[in-house]
């Protein structure tokens, strides 16, 4: 993702997102359940790299593999690139949690962007206290080896409901986290500016006394009104 397009999104909200993933076909692109876990995070885009994670298995999920060579969730937060999220599938499990402040720590020092996990987050205050972002399900005490497994990292995921491909972009904002596919993502940005843009205008219209039907969505008279609006130079 170049760094114009990084920045388009970042001016856009995953509301205005949403609409232009829906007008493009995609209607399944909003997490579900997915919050930001402290208020005032501020809105984050990155790519994403994911980490999956299985049902719990007591083979498989004995305390012993929290330090295992190659535990793929401990490997990932190592290897998450600088601006890029973390995104973990914990099969929407919000009563064990996949992240906990020493792992938030060692992610914001390497320059993650945030963490992305449709499970909950643990020692709450503590990771809010260290400024990396965090979109969940909430928070709860369980470490994620009650409830789930490591399953693999970099794979195709579900997060959320929603499937997440690695290198896919995530926008995370107050109203919840949007995938875009990785081959969409410059048009999607390039018309989330433009529809921001003229519903600027169109509350411009809905303040000087226009109505609802006549200005929303767009007739052919507002949008010729928009047009003389550009070329006066408005922003």
């Amino acid at each position: 993702m170049n760094p114009e397009t990084r920045a388009a999104l970042a001016g856009c909200s995953t509301a205005t997102l949403t609409m232009q993933l829906l007008k493009r076909g995609l209607r399944a692109t909003a997490m579900r359940g997915v919050r930001p876990l402290a208020p005032g995070q501020g809105r984050v885009v990155g790519e994403a790299y994911t980490v999956r994670f299985i049902p719990m298995r007591e083979d498989l999920s004995d305390p012993a593999v929290l330090g295992a060579p190659g535990n793929p969730q401990r490997s990932a937060i190592e290897e998450c690139p600088p601006g890029a999220i973390l995104c973990m599938d914990g099969l929407g499990n919000a009563e064990v949690a996949t992240l906990g402040d020493i792992l938030a720590e060692r992610l914001r020092v390497r320059g993650v962007a945030a963490c992305v996990t449709d499970s909950a987050t643990r020692d709450a205050e503590a990771v809010v206290a260290t400024g990396f972002p965090v979109w969940c399900q909430g928070r709860a005490a369980p470490p994620h080896i009650t409830g789930l497994a490591m399953g693999d990292r970099q794979v195709r995921i579900g997060c959320g409901g929603v499937a997440v491909v690695p290198g896919d972009v995530l926008v995370c904002d107050d109203d919840g986290v949007v995938v875009i596919p990785r081959a969409l993502v410059e048009e999607v940005a390039a018309g989330a500016v433009e529809q921001e843009r003229l519903e600027a205008f169109i509350q411009e219209r809905i303040r000087a006394g226009y109505s609802v039907p006549e200005s929303y969505p767009p007739n052919a008279d507002t949008l010729a009104a928009y047009e003389a609006w550009k070329r006066r130079g408005a922003k």
